[in-house]
């Protein structure tokens, strides 16, 4: 793909994307003709000839891809309507929308973010280990009724240090929160679509070999992509095959997860305790079971979001116009 100099581009992009990065884009196509277009004035006036879209996080909103509001329902539709539509630049890592799938399909080109959030996620992920391995949730839940509680007895954690946690996905994400937790003295299993070499000191296997490392798993962290292969991969088999106690982080998508497994393992006390940031449907409904383990951290599916990230996917937007413009191939292709 490449912008010809003789025929004029039309990019969708949000106000506030317009706002903030307009005279950025505007220096990456210097000598082209391109108009801009923002989402807003693009709904009002059925606009059908878009050529690329910029989807930044004010897009989304507090949409989810299960319940999607009103303004991005329209903004979904000048995509399908827009048939000369080549090029898709999203905000997030994944690319799991039904309406990128849609797009993709139908031959459009969908670039991702991935990496842009890698250093929160992985943070998020590693704070949920760390409330989880000293007991925050109890703790909190004593600080709430004024009770005096230490952790001693029974009551007392076991060390991290010598810990086996089994981490999937070896993405942006994965590899972070790998350096981590080798630092604090866990021993770590990866699993990855092919074995391949990762850190000195980490075992690799194959999807195919996951339910043989759960066993010796004090930890599960998910922290891979939704594929057909990672779809409800975490079941009861997987969930009893590890040992009681064991803890789940879910920082990827929700649907890794079989969630009536889950609720299942955590009533029968089989499973120690989770901190999930994902859910088969979002937002969780409010009267899921989920919400009052108190064992069981639920985040908003905001462990991505912080400041930085906005700067961040802009950069790797314009990164890949600037490539688009000059024939290059683009970067963080969703396939």
């Amino acid at each position: 793909m490449t912008i010809s100099k003789d025929q004029s581009l039309r990019l969708l992009l949000s106000q506030q994307a317009l706002d903030q990065w307009g005279p950025a884009i505007e220096k990456v196509l210097t000598g082209y003709a391109f108009e801009l277009v923002t989402i807003e004035s693009a709904v009002l006036q059925r606009r059908t000839d878009l050529d690329v879209a910029f989807i930044s996080r004010d897009v989304t909103g507090l949409s989810t891809k299960h319940e999607l509001a009103p303004s991005l329902q329209a903004c979904y539709e000048i995509l399908r309507r827009s048939k000369g539509l080549r090029w898709v630049h999203i905000h997030s890592a994944g690319a799991d929308r039904a309406i990128y799938v849609e797009l993709r399909q139908r031959g459009v080109v969908i670039s991702t973010s991935s990496g842009a959030s890698a250093e929160v996620v992985a943070q998020s992920a590693l704070a949920g280990l760390l409330a989880l391995a000293r007991r925050f949730p109890q703790l909190m839940a004593a600080q709430r009724e004024h009770r005096w509680a230490p952790l001693l007895g029974e009551g007392q954690p076991p060390d991290l240090s010598g810990q086996s946690m089994v981490l999937v996905g070896w993405g942006p994400i994965g590899q972070r929160i790998a350096a981590v937790v080798r630092l604090l003295g866990m021993r770590l299993t990866v699993v990855r679509t092919k074995v391949a070499a990762t850190q000195e000191g980490v075992e690799t296997v194959d999807f195919d070999g996951f339910e043989s490392v759960l066993p010796a798993a004090d930890w599960l962290v998910l922290a891979c992509p939704l594929t057909e292969r990672t779809r409800r991969l975490v079941g009861a088999k997987a969930l009893y095959a590890m040992p009681k106690g064991a803890c789940l982080i879910n920082v990827a998508r929700g649907e890794v997860v079989d969630q009536s497994a889950l609720i299942a393992a955590l009533r029968s006390a089989h499973l120690g305790g989770a901190m999930l940031d994902v859910f088969e449907h979002e937002p969780l409904p409010a009267d899921s079971p989920l919400w009052d383990f108190p064992n069981v951290i639920v985040t908003p599916h905001t462990a991505a979001h912080s400041q930085g990230n906005e700067k961040r996917v802009a950069g790797m937007f314009l990164d890949n116009l600037q490539r688009w413009r000059d024939g290059l191939p683009l970067l963080k292709l969703a396939h």
